[in-house]
């Protein structure tokens, strides 16, 4: 709803801070003219928030540190849970045969750095983790442009500069991991060769934004391509596109993407590439095992409990909302066994059902926001398959100003990009980037749902 009022308050000090700032300035400039003018920003275009977020340094480092524990902590559950057996944890989290062969032999070759963007709400007394996807194809890698892009608008440049705030280089990180991973294969004689590569059936949707993404590389010093694995030739085992050989592919393929028959026969000589050091992978096919909600599930579950440390439990119970596989038995929040099923009918209006495997908040059904005889269709649908519940976060309020003079309260996703510590400042943090609903009651804050997009920058 958008008001007349004052700015209302805002949870963070110095989001309280810049609306004071606002209300004092005398500009009548559009905040977001120069995103709306970027070529690299091109499809998030009149999706811009008015305003960043902001991120107390004390708070980015916090979620930081605890991001890195429970990625820890997942990367962990192959040896706490499952005896070291990788097809296991692949088939615990709902991986057919043909991905878990596949993605359980890609963590062979090579090494897995730390790498993801978690979806966090924040529910006004701490921030909740939904969504850890730990991966490569990550979204929002222009995130720093839009910062900069912010930034042209003198307010906010001069509060910037006067509370010495700052931001990640989000693509910057991923390509730093991405030499981290694949040091081996990354030639010190001439700029690399890296080709950031979908499938051939995804390439027609997602493809102008991984040619965005090749064409930003060479900014770090390397030679960018975007393509899809139907490109791809072998001479001599080596991925080579156009001619030009590869030394890096930067994938953006997923599990899901891996079911069909056609796109798992195209991976195959890319794996056995990899397999044999002629091209460096990145990221690694068994990151996929670790960031999907099924081992949220698992760290969630009170039966494992007993294989974590106090900090680790304190950890998992600040961050990890209430999650289980959707099973005929398991334990409710206070820890008590229940049917699940009957659990779930009778609070239907606080339960999301979730797809372990999908992305995007593809198949995402939030209770509350259909029928009850849909609802318990898919309940049943759901059972002892690939899915989970978990318990809804309702995100806090924050008001930004609606470039009219008034105040808007938007419902705020934030994407917290994780990096390796030992590469990246700052814990790990690699950036956020938040996106905006005006809805209380939206069941996933989306760019899909309508949401609005925008930066954070953090310090203070």
């Amino acid at each position: 709803m958008t008001t007349t009022r004052p700015p209302a308050v805002s949870r963070s000090p110095l989001g309280r801070a810049y609306a004071e700032h606002l209300a004092r300035s005398a500009s009548t400039d559009d905040p977001t003219a120069a995103a709306l003018d970027s070529a690299i920003l091109e499809p998030y275009r009149d999706r811009f928030m008015s305003a960043p977020a902001f991120l107390a340094e004390s708070e980015c480092r916090a979620v930081a540190r605890d991001l890195r524990t429970v990625y820890d902590l997942l990367r962990a559950l192959p040896e706490r849970v499952f005896d070291g057996d990788l097809t296991a944890l692949a088939e615990a989290v709902g991986m057919d045969p043909r991905q878990t062969a596949l993605i359980t032999r890609g963590a062979r070759a090579g090494s897995l750095v730390p790498l993801g963007r978690a979806d966090l709400y924040h529910d006004g007394a701490g921030f909740r983790l939904l969504e850890f996807n730990l991966t490569s194809a990550l979204g929002g890698f222009e995130s720093a442009d839009i910062n900069r892009a912010m930034l042209a608008y003198p307010p906010l440049r001069e509060f910037v500069d006067r509370h010495g705030l700052r931001y990640p280089d989000t693509l910057g990180c991923i390509v730093r991991m991405m030499y981290a991973e694949c040091a081996a294969m990354i030639p010190t004689d001439r700029p690399p060769v890296v080709a950031v590569v979908d499938t051939t059936e995804n390439y027609p949707i997602v493809g102008g934004r991984l040619e965005v993404f090749a064409e930003l590389l060479a900014g770090y010093g390397i030679e960018g391509i975007g393509c899809h694995l139907g490109q791809f030739t072998y001479p001599q085992g080596r991925p080579t596109v156009a001619g030009r050989a590869v030394d890096v592919v930067v994938r953006y393929f997923l599990p899901e993407d891996l079911a069909d028959p056609v796109a798992a026969a195209q991976v195959e000589p890319l794996l056995v590439a990899a397999e044999q050091e002629k091209v460096g992978l990145f990221s690694r096919l068994d990151a996929e095992l670790y960031g999907n909600k099924g081992t949220l599930a698992m760290l969630s579950d009170d039966r494992h409990r007993g294989l974590f440390d106090a900090d680790e439990l304190a950890c998992v119970d600040r961050l990890l909302p209430w999650t289980r596989h959707v099973r005929p038995r398991g334990t409710d929040p206070e820890g008590a066994e229940v049917d699940l099923l009957a659990y779930a009918r009778a609070r239907q209006d606080e339960l999301v059902l979730k797809p372990t495997l999908l992305h995007g908040g593809n198949g995402v059904l939030a209770g509350w926001t259909v029928g009850g005889d849909e609802w318990q269709a898919r309940l049943d649908a759901a059972l002892d398959g690939p899915y989970v519940l978990q318990r809804r976060v309702r995100p806090a309020a924050e008001p930004f100003a609606d470039g009219a003079g008034g105040v808007r309260d938007l419902y705020l996703n934030w994407g917290v990009y994780l990096a390796d510590r030992d590469v990246v400042d700052e814990d790990g943090y690699a950036g956020c980037l938040v996106r905006g609903s005006t809805d209380p009651g939206v069941g996933v804050v989306s760019m899909a749902g309508g949401a609005k997009i925008g930066c954070t920058f953090h310090g203070g």
